[in-house]
């Protein structure tokens, strides 16, 4: 979605995509019944198959936005995954977005879980009913989308969340009392409009998270938690109403997700939305006196710095933040040192696995990192700090 639309009008473009997830989920049942009806059960698989052609001719035909390309090999496959994982691991915007995912799906795959049994058990209805409610879900979840333009200016995006994961409860405490249709229908039109609101707001969170280099491995872990926790709340919740019954597994799970919003307000969501993530290409090119393989290594990298002794804490503090980003884009050791003999000089050192891996890196810092850079320059007394590149000798 990014490389289709510009960052501002990410939220209405994610809005309208979830429009058409749910348009599909309120009207394909009702199409696949009228199919099987008329065509017998094999032929909505058929249309369903033949329908994706459409989609492959669509990529096909569509061409990508001109972007800036690396002239460096693709990664190998683990270490790309080990990338992903590391920029997780130091990315705040992307942790947050994940821990206030987890906290939101795993109470609120219950109602997704156990509304067949709503409608079978509580309500002794059939198919015909647990189409409807879908059907109502999904319409309701289209109309909540409109909503989501007007609401989050102002509510902000944690409040907008909070609403989304309050209404999740209510819709559950509604299916736990739900004896007759009405009450479902209703618990499911609350529960359409708040899903909306959570995973919109939480998918863009995601998104302006993310720079190019590594969006669909930043995307993937998000999608992880996303289905992981519904797989793993259904199982759970699934057990607990054998356990309990029906109503009291609604009532917990209701429970859990209001225990949820405060426990998880101190992980803010979107605040990516304000950094600037393209590249800077900022860091010159190191200096070489000869040929260096690729894949040799590790690589450690040192800068010296010289500041007045009174700056030292806010010199390590701003200097801190500059680690995260090393870290997050390639190094796997990082530390700052001292000298023992000269007030106000030290030497920030981070190591890399191999030369192209410190190559990688010189494409991946960002604006947002060379502002943070700028901060902690400002602290050194003349000119710029040493740079220094060592590799590994080998005899």
């Amino acid at each position: 979605m990014p490389q289709l639309v510009s960052k501002d009008d990410l939220p209405a473009a994610i809005a309208a995509n979830s429009v058409g997830v749910n348009i599909s989920r309120a009207l394909g049942p009702a199409l696949g019944g009228v199919t099987i009806s008329g065509f017998g059960i094999v032929a909505p698989f058929w249309i369903n198959a033949i329908s994706n052609l459409g989609i492959v001719g669509a990529l096909l035909w569509w061409r990508e936005a001109r972007r800036s390309k690396t002239r460096l090999p693709a990664e190998p496959f683990r270490q790309a995954v080990s990338a992903g994982l590391r920029y997780a691991r130091f990315s705040p915007p992307l942790l947050a977005t994940m821990v206030r995912a987890a906290g939101f799906f795993l109470f609120a795959s219950a109602y997704w879980a156990l509304l067949p049994l709503v409608a079978r058990e509580q309500i002794a209805g059939g198919p015909g009913l647990y189409g409807v409610l879908l059907g109502v879900i999904g319409a309701s979840a289209v109309g909540g989308a409109f909503f989501v333009p007007w609401l989050k200016p102002k509510l902000g995006p944690d409040r907008l969340m909070a609403v989304g994961a309050l209404g999740q409860a209510v819709a559950m405490v509604l299916y736990g009392l739900a004896r007759v249709p009405t009450t479902a229908i209703l618990a499911s039109v609350v529960a359409g409009a708040s899903w909306i609101w959570v995973v919109a707001t939480l998918t863009v969170s995601a998104q302006v998270a993310l720079p190019d280099w590594v969006r669909a491995r930043g995307l993937a872990l998000y999608a992880t938690v996303f289905f992981g926790c519904l797989a793993i709340g259904s199982a759970m919740w699934g057990e607990v109403a054998a356990f309990v019954g029906l109503p009291t597994a609604h009532f917990l799970a209701a429970l859990g997700a209001a225990l949820a919003i405060p426990l998880t307000w101190r992980w803010k969501v979107q605040t990516g939305a304000g950094i600037d993530l393209t590249p800077s290409m900022h860091w010159p090119a190191p200096l070489t006196a000869q040929d260096i393989e690729q894949d040799r290594g590790p690589v450690l990298v040192t800068i010296e710095y010289r500041i007045s002794p009174q700056d030292r804490e806010a010199f390590l503090l701003a200097l801190e933040k500059v680690g995260s980003e090393r870290r997050r884009d390639g190094a796997y050791r990082w530390g700052v040192y001292e000298d023992t003999a000269e007030q106000g000089r030290f030497v920030e050192t981070f190591v890399v696995a191999s030369w192209i891996e410190h190559l990688r890196q010189h494409e991946r810092v960002t604006n947002a990192d060379r502002l943070q850079e700028e901060v902690v320059r400002r602290f050194h007394l003349a000119g710029e700090p040493k740079v220094t590149h060592f590799i590994t000798a080998e005899p």
